[in-house]
């Protein structure tokens, strides 16, 4: 293993805390990693990390030598970047993690066309409503659909969804439409389980964002498999307007509580921090925040 391969090795183990995933995602054995960490340790003198049977920390030599080698590899991946640029050149690997309802649904297309387009990339699309570690996974961008994000992420901003308040014409025939979100605690609501609180919907009365409790008949991690419950007659559902919009035009769900506004949900891209972007994920980035303009949509 050469001095740079040894860098980006020891990197990995220090932002992984663990020998082992590191194995996992390199597809070798766990002595392997650790015998190759050995032997920078050897080469440099230096005792980089201290491992016990439960946990794996740096020593001070360690975390100063850790900085270094990211300063390092940002240096050389940024010379290879501002090579690939001059060149117009895209190639690589690029990992992508992509909601599934509005990945499938708004996301083949444009990356299918990003990868005619882009023959040297190669992309694997990982579609999944579930909240995916960065750095444990080896995601090089993810798409994903919240009202915030943690402080720590590294964001852009793509676009925004909508979000409706739906029922069938069944249900509210059955057991009346509310006109005010307060009356939503009498009803059977279909609940979003990931959301950042699914015992409570958010609207706006007269000028002020208010929360208003529910009661969830329906606890579903994906917002597709809910708008059909409650096209079934289950209860009411909250969720975005690219699922629910074509259920509301083939008349099988009715929006209702229109008069009360509902925050909007941000579409974003996540970046794993610490590092530096690859140009061919940027320019995916890129093709996928023109393709979500709303000007242009």
């Amino acid at each position: 293993m050469d001095r740079l391969q040894a860098m980006q090795l020891f990197v990995r183990v220090a932002e992984l805390n663990s020998f082992s995933a590191v194995a996992q995602q390199m597809g070798v054995a766990r002595s392997v990693v650790t015998r190759q960490i050995a032997a920078l340790e050897r080469h440099l003198g230096l005792k980089l990390m201290a491992r016990s049977t439960r946990r794996l920390t740096l020593t001070s030599a360690g975390a100063a030598y850790l900085e270094k080698c990211r300063d390092i590899l940002n240096r050389v991946d940024a010379a290879e970047t501002g090579i690939a640029e001059e060149s117009q050149l895209l190639r690589g690997p690029v990992r992508i993690s992509l909601p599934l309802s509005f990945g499938l649904m708004r996301m083949v297309s444009p990356l299918l066309e990003f990868a005619r387009t882009y023959p040297e990339v190669s992309l694997e699309m990982d579609y999944s409503d579930r909240r995916v570690n960065l750095f444990e996974e080896g995601i090089d961008l993810a798409i994903r659909i919240t009202s915030h994000l943690g402080g720590s992420a590294v964001v852009r901003k793509l676009s925004s969804v909508q979000l409706r308040t739906v029922a069938s014409p069944d249900y509210l025939q059955r057991f009346g439409c509310p006109q005010h979100p307060s009356e939503l605690m009498h009803h059977a609501c279909l609940v979003y389980t990931t959301g950042e609180s699914p015992q409570t919907w958010r609207y706006q009365v007269d000028g002020v964002m208010q929360r208003f409790p529910v009661q969830p008949r329906l606890h579903v991690n994906n917002g597709q498999a809910l708008t059909e419950a409650a096209a079934e007659g289950l209860g009411i559902a909250l969720q975005p307007d690219f699922i629910v919009d074509p259920f509301i035009q083939t008349e099988r769900v009715a929006a209702i509580l229109i008069h009360f506004e509902i925050p909007a949900l941000g579409i974003y891209a996540i970046l794993p921090g610490n590092r530096q972007v690859p140009h061919r994920v940027r320019a995916l980035m890129d093709f996928l925040a023109d393709h979500l303009d709303p000007k242009k949509t």
